[in-house]
């Protein structure tokens, strides 16, 4: 998924920051990404404005829809260095405070929702990995199928005076690697935003056990023996770390382009792996939508 900004500018100019809000209420609820999957976009550039609005619009609208299409340019899998597009629908379906259906964070439910934090569970998604990716690089690796994902997760924002939402998430793999991952984010909307157009910028960092590093970045003493990799454990702990943008543009007030990119850096097992093609990654999705 650090950054530099003028802290002292950003504490000193609240009238600044709640005349840009203004126009981000507009926005919030926009999150549209093409597939979850292992990805250097962040967590929190699915959901980025949603707390926001919870603590700065009065009333939540009862429903909140935007539909469109989508493409994603990334990696074809954590470290290979061959990148590919996917394209597929962008949904994100909202009723009032309580559930979503969303392609970035998938089916769920707020718990606990209030003016400063959320806390809520869902179940999403993990596209796993094919071992004809990269051609002959994951040959005799095996696949690491699509599985579906537990997740929770929580989200607070500091205050209206200086926003920066804090995001935590925790999931589990119901197949696939059979693991656990989860990542740590946050985000700030950047001055210059307005009712058309606003911006979010922010750091992530994503941690994984055992299972999800050895099925994705591990070498077994049977995969040893088919391929030319030596053999392999991986161990649990930092898996990445990085920075993210999120952009949305109201070209009409129904008419939206979303654009968001991603850099980030493999660390501990992942970076180290014999698999590793190249520790830096980097992601870029475009999308259309149409907001009933």
């Amino acid at each position: 998924m650090g950054r530099i900004y003028n802290a002292r500018g950003l504490v000193n100019s609240r009238k600044s920051w709640l005349a840009l809000l203004t126009g981000l209420l507009l926005l919030a609820g926009i999150n549209p990404a093409v597939a979850q999957t292992p990805s250097p976009l962040a967590e929190w550039q699915y959901s980025s404005g949603i707390q926001l609005q919870r603590l700065f619009e009065p009333k939540i609208p009862t429903w909140q829809t935007e539909l469109g299409i989508g493409t994603e340019f990334q990696p074809g899998a954590d470290g290979i260095g061959r990148y590919e597009a996917q394209a597929g629908p962008a949904i994100d379906i909202r009723y009032k405070d309580i559930a979503f259906l969303s392609t970035g964070e998938g089916l769920g439910v707020n718990l606990f929702s209030f003016r400063h934090i959320s806390v809520g569970a869902a179940i999403t998604y993990d596209l796993g990995r094919s071992p004809h990716v990269d051609g002959k690089a994951l040959t005799g690796l095996g696949t690491i199928h699509l599985a579906p994902e537990a997740k929770i997760f929580a989200t607070t924002v500091l205050g209206k005076g200086f926003p920066l939402t804090i995001r935590v998430d925790a999931r589990k793999q119901l197949g696939g690697s059979n693991g656990y991952i989860g990542d740590i984010g946050a985000y700030l909307p950047m001055p210059g935003s307005s009712a058309k157009f606003a911006w979010f910028l922010g750091p992530t960092v994503t941690i994984a056990d055992n299972r999800y590093m050895n099925a994705y970045f591990g070498i077994s003493k049977a995969q040893a023996a088919d391929t030319h990799y030596r053999r392999y454990k991986a161990a649990g702990g930092f898996k990445s770390a990085g920075f993210g943008i999120s952009t949305v543009y109201f070209v009409t007030p129904h008419v939206i382009i979303d654009v968001n990119a991603a850099f980030d850096r493999l660390l501990g097992s992942a970076a180290e792996s014999p698999i590793t093609q190249t520790k830096y990654e980097a992601a870029v999705s475009v999308s259309g939508l149409y907001k009933f």
